[in-house]
């Protein structure tokens, strides 16, 4: 049946999220409806008024309410006078009275809307009658709830004396995750009951709309899901359906009613556990036959789950407050390994079950350069890719990067991850990339389902969708590739740890420093002097006739003296000293052509073309700007084409000396180009034959041009392979030698 004025359409999976379910326009058989607008105004009626309470006395459609009226049911005008007095409070809290007449017996319950006052009569008959006892009974309940301090507890002990107060022959508890899907956590049940404990469900089996519904109406009574809904008839046509959301009455979506069909449930009862304004769980109950429940015997279940709110806030604060000591008390251990250690990763291995334990992730792994070590089944192969995809994605030391799927990752990648579908990574380490990395395995390998799979439950029309095990697997539908996501505190607490080894890292770094900046200055100077004996020895060979291994040998100490200088450079700059420089008027074009000679005696094979003027003065450091220009030379000759020549191009521009050295050559890799200028670096120009450089010169040779006031930048134009440097000649505005035409040497 359904009211002519009102039109109804379907309700199908597809578009039930959309359904008015706050006026339905059909109330539940078992009472009545009456709603009246501000003045007293009968505006919407039950079609079963008068079958059930009698037509004398009743109100019409459109009429407006009277002492007239009602005058069998003792005590409804005063309760429908209360219920208007609390409009100056804005209350919607219902009133509610119990109401015997020759009609029958009735919980009469009767709360304001925007719109005026609603009165629902509600049918007592069949209902659990309320013993003398039941008031002890509720309290009895209450205390023993309040005697829970865990969770499990909580949520145990209040699906037991639900029971014991309903009758009804199963209460579950669920628990609300993170994206509003929820699981059975407790349960009690009749015996010869399938279980549903650990049972899992999709967020879409509760629409947003009923969910607001059930934060604002914390209990909801079906009293018979085969029961034919009696329609609502309003006073105009063209009037709204009105507003049931807290009504006692209010009909019951048709894909809902078939859901409990399917699972052969003929009533049911929902009380909402709603924390800090936001449903966080739910006491559902079912009964395999019609069941009324008294009024108030759900007013004293309704009083239980506040109750059980109110304990569980304090439960989920206390044990917030010791994942926070716990993962403290964690940090400060690890902190404590690292920084006596000499091997973070081997520091941190000592800790990886305590730390998967703390962020609730089964696998971990830790990366420092090469050594990659695994925990918790994650394979080898796995966390080698998994690594190589973080070193390349460009992350920031101290920053987290955390995902609860593979959506950002390579497809390539991805398929390897196997079941590894969470990612909390912690990248730190100031020079040699390092990673803490936890990882959560898909939602659907850690949850299973807690009912006999077997179980076959009747089909309706929408499909085996609308049945626990279709539910289920609906869930793990919208679920698959997806892991638990990571939660604002664990979050946050490996932030904390992260900003702690970041520090740790910082210290061991500056300690290494300090130790490195130690030896260089110890080898610079213990090398000095034996170096200079060779160059001598190499000079008295040459006078004496032997000019191949006089060549050859002060070649290398050449070569040995400017690592040597490299060395003491690098040293002074760890020291936080600083290059330093003795800046004098100086012949740019006399060094050079010194330079060039010297060159050639070491690098015979080595034709250069140079490009100069007659003269060129700067004011500079000659030795600093030697060791650049000696730098240059050397690359170009290591790196450049056999047999092609090398040009150096000398000249002023605008008071800024420009000395160009090219080479033929391959343009260098983008990441390679990146990062010439930067010390001990592992792929760069210094650095392709380990042997012949520490990878400091490029990096010394940019220091000496800034601490000139210049820069050293590398180009291609091509077939050349080009290095500008740029700096002030810091004279005068004027050359006091006035322009000179270029020359070839």
């Amino acid at each position: 049946m359904k009211s002519p004025s009102v039109p109804f359409d379907a309700v199908t999976l597809e578009n039930c999220d959309r359904e008015p379910i706050h006026t339905p326009a059909h109330i539940q058989p078992h009472g009545v409806l009456f709603a009246f607008d501000h003045a007293g105004v009968l505006t919407h009626r039950s079609d079963n008024a008068a079958a059930m309470l009698g037509g004398g006395g009743l109100p019409a459609l459109g009429e407006m309410l009277s002492h007239a009226h009602f005058t069998e049911f003792e005590g409804l005008h005063e309760l429908l006078q209360r219920t208007r007095e609390s409009a100056a409070d804005g209350d919607v809290i219902p009133h509610a009275t119990e109401i015997h007449s020759v009609h029958g017996d009735f919980d009469v319950v009767a709360h304001r809307t925007e719109s005026g006052l609603i009165c629902e009569f509600e049918s007592r008959l069949g209902s659990e009658p309320t013993a003398p006892s039941f008031a002890f009974t509720a309290h009895r309940a209450m205390e023993k709830l309040k005697r829970q301090h865990s969770i499990e507890g909580l949520l145990s002990t209040a699906v037991e004396q639900v029971a014991s107060l309903t009758g009804f022959d199963r209460v579950m508890a669920y628990r609300f995750r993170h994206d509003e899907s929820g699981d059975v956590v407790a349960e009690t049940v009749r015996p010869g009951l399938d279980l549903f404990l650990g049972r899992r469900y999709p967020a879409s089996d509760i629409p947003a709309q009923a969910r607001r519904l059930y934060v604002i109406n914390t209990l909801r009574l079906i009293a018979d899901v085969g029961a034919s809904p009696v329609p609502v008839t309003r006073a105009r046509p063209d009037a709204p359906s009105v507003d049931m959301s807290h009504g006692v009455l209010r009909s019951v979506s048709p894909v809902h009613i078939e859901y409990l069909g399917n699972m052969g449930v003929a009533a049911s009862m929902s009380v909402s556990i709603v924390i800090g304004g936001r449903l966080w769980g739910m006491l559902a109950c079912h009964h395999m036959q019609p069941r009324r429940v008294s009024y108030t015997v759900r007013m004293a279940c309704d009083v239980l789950a506040q109750i059980l709110a109110s304990n569980l806030q304090g439960a989920l604060a206390k044990e917030q407050a010791v994942l926070t000591d716990q993962a403290a008390s964690l940090r400060s251990r690890v902190v404590e390994r690292v920084l006596h250690a000499d091997d973070l990763i081997e520091a941190l291995s000592g800790e990886a079950d305590a730390l998967c334990a703390a962020l609730n992730a089964p696998g971990l792994l830790l990366a420092q350069g090469g050594n990659v070590q695994v925990f918790g089944g994650v394979a080898q192969p796995v966390a080698a890719a998994l690594v190589q995809w973080l070193n390349d994605s460009g992350a920031i030391p101290g920053r987290l990067l955390h995902m609860d799927s593979l959506a950002g990752m390579p497809e390539p990648l991805a398929l390897q991850m196997e079941n590894w579908t969470g990612l909390l990574a912690l990248p730190f380490g100031e020079e040699v990339p390092s990673w803490l990395v936890l990882l959560r395995k898909e939602q659907i390998e850690t949850i299973h389902w807690g009912g006999k799979p077997e179980k076959e439950y009747r089909i309706g029309p929408l499909g085996p969708r609308l049945t626990p095990r279709g539910s289920f697997e609906l869930w793990r539908e919208t679920v698959r590739g997806k892991a638990v996501p990571w939660s604002a505190t664990e979050i946050d607490s490996a932030q904390k740890l992260l900003d702690e080894l970041m520090r740790a890292d910082a210290a061991h770094m500056a300690e290494l420093r300090r130790a490195r900046a130690q030896l260089m200055a110890m080898l610079g100077h213990d090398l000095r002097d034996p170096l200079q004996s060779i160059a001598d020895t190499a000079t008295l060979l040459g006078e004496s006739g032997d000019r191949q291994i006089s060549r050859r040998l002060q070649s290398s100490s050449s070569r040995m003296q400017r690592l040597v200088t490299q060395v003491l450079d690098m040293s002074r700059m760890h020291g936080g000293v600083g290059l330093s420089f003795n800046k004098q008027p100086v012949d740019l074009v006399k060094l050079l052509e010194g330079m060039l000679v010297e060159n050639r005696r070491s690098h015979p094979g080595m034709e250069i073309q140079p490009i100069m003027p007659r003269k060129l003065m700067a004011l500079v450091d000659g030795e600093r700007i030697g060791q650049v220009v000696a730098k240059l030379l050397s690359n170009a000759s290591r790196y450049g084409v056999p047999g092609e020549p090398v040009l150096v191009e000398l000249h002023e521009r605008g008071g800024m000396v420009v000395l160009e050295v090219s080479n033929t050559g391959q343009a260098l890799d983008e990441t390679l180009a990146a990062n010439m200028f930067l010390p001990f670096k592992r792929k760069s120009p210094d650095a392709l034959d380990a042997r012949k450089g520490l990878g400091l010169g490029l990096y010394i040779a940019h220091q000496v041009l800034e601490g000139h006031g210049g820069t050293l930048s590398y180009s291609y134009a091509e077939p050349y392979v080009v290095f500008t440097a740029v700096f002030p000649a810091g004279l005068s505005p004027e050359n006091p030698s006035g322009p000179t035409p270029p020359r070839s040497a």
